[in-house]
């Protein structure tokens, strides 16, 4: 999941907003308007809503720190970590690439509802300190807040702790799993199937509770099995991916046997003559034998059709200098690492200064069919 917003870095760790975030973060402003309100009724409006904005945007805060645990144990064993998104159900951390070892997968997954567990006992006992007793009505709205932040970090990290992939701790399942059975694979299969029966609980009693009269919160639940399926099964895929790819380099993969095309072609003519009749899908673009850049079907597309005539292959190109590059013997998951850090769907592969052909998402997927069926499942 990428972030729309960008609001910079920790630990050259990007932190960004996925858009539907704003969604969440409404919702939450306004239940915690009429929490407040009905937990003081003498309290006024701009009190109420002043305490909510500031509950909201503390909240968010933990739900970063959650995932800050998750990405500092990653680094920490050694893994490399893009970014952090927040949006409408919490929080992601992007880890570019899966723990090698039981014991790193047990580590990364439990820290985030570690953190989540000190965070709510520490908002309790600030809470208490400003004058609230355990059974009473907080008297301040500071202790209100930090009595709300408190109760829901510990729920957050208790809810984080069902045994749901790729839920924390459908994570912690499948450490224990894999430690058990010597096998990531397997235990990956495992925690999914697991992941997806749980979803598929909170399916049907969203579905309960919607027919029973708790609309808003049956469709919340409904809504909330849908996502862990989905991501359940995503999950299990990109693992099974990884896994793959995971003794395969640049070279076992790329496309070599390059179409060549004159830069001076139209679009029209490059579509009818190339795109058309010609299997291959890696086109380079060159003048008179001199390598200019790269032109795919992509390129095409943001063309209007009616301009097609008037438009050479050289003006819809990405000039080689501005495609990353890498070696024929680099991994192949490493490759694709470079992809996500670069938002590119093709790479250029480079030995001794010499394009020795291209390495894209396709070929992959290809490779994919041929060999394991993964990208078809």
């Amino acid at each position: 999941m990428r972030s729309q917003i960008k609001l910079g870095s920790i630990g050259g760790i990007e932190i960004g907003l996925h858009y539907t975030w704003f969604i969440i973060a409404v919702l939450i402003a306004f239940s915690l308007a009429l929490h407040f309100h009905g937990l003081r009724p003498d309290w006024g409006n701009s009190i109420v809503w002043t305490a909510a904005v500031i509950t909201a945007a503390l909240f968010f805060v933990t739900l970063l720190l959650h995932e800050l645990a998750h990405c500092i144990v990653a680094k920490s064993r050694g893994l490399q970590v893009r970014s952090i998104t927040l949006f409408a159900l919490g929080g992601v951390s992007q880890i570019e690439s899966e723990a090698t070892s039981a014991k790193s997968e047990f580590w990364i997954a439990i820290a985030g509802p570690i953190t989540s567990v000190i965070l709510g006992c520490i908002f309790v006992l600030l809470a208490h300190a400003s004058r609230w007793l355990p059974g009473g009505k907080p008297a301040t709205p500071i202790a209100a807040i930090l009595l709300w932040l408190g109760y829901i970090n510990v729920t957050l990290a208790i809810f984080n702790m069902i045994p749901g992939f790729p839920l924390d701790g459908g994570r912690v399942l499948r450490a224990i799993t894999w430690w058990i059975t010597g096998n990531a694979q397997k235990s990956t299969r495992i925690a999914s199937r697991i992941g997806q029966g749980v979803a598929f609980l909170f399916v049907l009693l969203g579905l309960y509770r919607f027919f029973v009269g708790a609309n808003i919160g049956g469709l919340w639940l409904i809504f909330i099995g849908w996502f862990l399926i989905d991501a359940a099964r995503s999950s299990y895929l990109q693992v099974g991916l990884i896994s793959v790819l995971r003794d395969r380099r640049v070279s076992d993969i790329m496309e070599s046997d390059c179409t060549i095309v004159e830069d001076y072609l139209s679009l029209r003519d490059f579509f009818e003559q190339y795109l058309l009749h010609s299997a291959s899908r890696c086109f380079i673009v060159a003048q008179e034998g001199r390598v200019l850049g790269l032109v795919s079907s992509a390129e095409l597309k943001k063309v209007p059709r009616e301009n097609w005539p008037q438009t050479s292959v050289q003006g819809i190109m990405r000039p080689l200098q501005q495609v990353p590059s890498v070696p024929p013997e680099m991994p192949a998951i490493q490759a694709l690492e470079v992809m996500g850090r670069t938002s590119n769907d093709q790479l250029a592969v480079v030995s001794d200064g010499k394009l020795q052909g291209i390495f894209s998402r396709g070929q992959v997927m290809r490779f994919l069919q041929l060999n394991a069926g993964v990208g078809t499942k």
